[in-house]
């Protein structure tokens, strides 16, 4: 399996839906109340907060796989407070996914819509610690230097700088 920048290839899906799913569920839920799809399309929210939050686990495992790599490179607290962030947005989606569960399974009761709007708004918390995730993950790669922990050099072998090389071209 080709490991260079497998990480930042994983975090691109949870990343995108966790855009997407306010947008898809609001509609959905929309739909759903107006009688205009069945109330077991909810499915479809249901499938993709699914893939959310499978996506953002296998993120979390490839950053924490390759943490080490990169802490040659930037300060460790710097990377845990990416960790920490992508840790609060995969409970976040868990938790998102357990309301769309339950809105699902009582779709045909009186519980189901209102479920199902409380966690569409729950999609907005998600988005809103996936923005933070995905900033804090930024700028350890463009501000940090992260990526320079996968440059290869002219001889062909990975040479990442260490951060005690900073103070040696000062």
């Amino acid at each position: 399996m080709d490991t260079l920048f497998f990480h930042p290839k994983l975090v691109h899906l949870p990343v995108a839906l966790g855009v997407l799913m306010p947008l898809i569920t609001t509609g959905l839920l929309i739909a759903w109340w107006r009688k205009w799809l069945p109330a077991r399309s909810w499915v479809i929210a249901l499938i993709l907060q699914a893939m959310l939050l499978g996506s953002g686990i296998m993120g979390m495992r490839s950053g924490e796989a390759e943490e080490e790599r990169v802490e040659e490179i930037v300060s460790e607290h710097l990377i845990e407070e990416h960790e920490e962030a992508a840790e609060a947005f995969v409970w976040g989606s868990g938790i998102v996914l357990a309301l769309m569960l339950v809105a699902f399974v009582a779709a045909n009761k009186k519980a189901g819509l209102p479920l199902a709007a409380v966690a569409t708004l729950g999609t907005l918390v998600v988005f809103g610690l996936g923005y933070r995730t995905g900033q804090a993950g930024g700028e350890l790669v463009y501000r940090h230097g992260a990526a320079t922990a996968y440059v290869v050099s002219a001889s062909g072998g990975n040479e990442p700088k260490h951060k005690h090389d900073e103070a040696k071209e000062d």
